[in-house]
């Protein structure tokens, strides 16, 4: 099950996850910067890479879709990047070079990057009959200021 707050609708199936290295890297930039959100865009180059912020620097969009938490970070993800990728689970890795400049890690000489597999069978029905994805502001309302 994704970790979500409190108050958000529990997802059956996970979307997103991360690797051991990643979530020690979300930890050591959590300390550095407060709390962190992800947006994973369609870009090209960098822009097609997921991208690190301190919450609320990044505005989401309602076409952004809110795919769960790594770490206590909301991850989202273009709108048109969904469409493409909705059957994929979608897994947080970090690797050594750089990457964006925008991105709260670079300065590290480390980037994050996506690792994917195609959903089966039985995780594609339950999501089918699960409730749309979140969008936007409406995933942010779920975290305090």
């Amino acid at each position: 099950m994704s970790e979500t707050p409190d108050n958000a609708r529990p997802l059956r199936v996970e979307r997103v996850g991360a690797t051991a290295a990643a979530m020690a890297l979300i930890t050591q930039l959590s300390a550095a910067h407060g709390p962190l959100m992800f947006h994973q865009s369609g870009g090209c180059c960098d822009g097609s890479a997921p991208m690190c912020y301190p919450r609320g620097e990044f505005r989401v969009g309602d076409n952004d879709i809110y795919l769960g938490d790594i770490g206590g970070c909301p991850f989202f993800i273009g709108g048109r990047q969904f469409v493409v990728w909705q059957h994929t689970h979608l897994t947080l890795d970090v690797v050594p070079g750089r990457g964006s400049g925008f991105s709260v890690e670079s300065p590290l000489g480390v980037r994050f990057l996506i690792r994917s597999r195609v959903f089966d069978e039985t995780e594609i029905a339950t999501m089918q009959a699960e409730a749309a994805p979140l969008r936007g502001d409406a995933a942010l309302a779920l975290y305090p200021a």
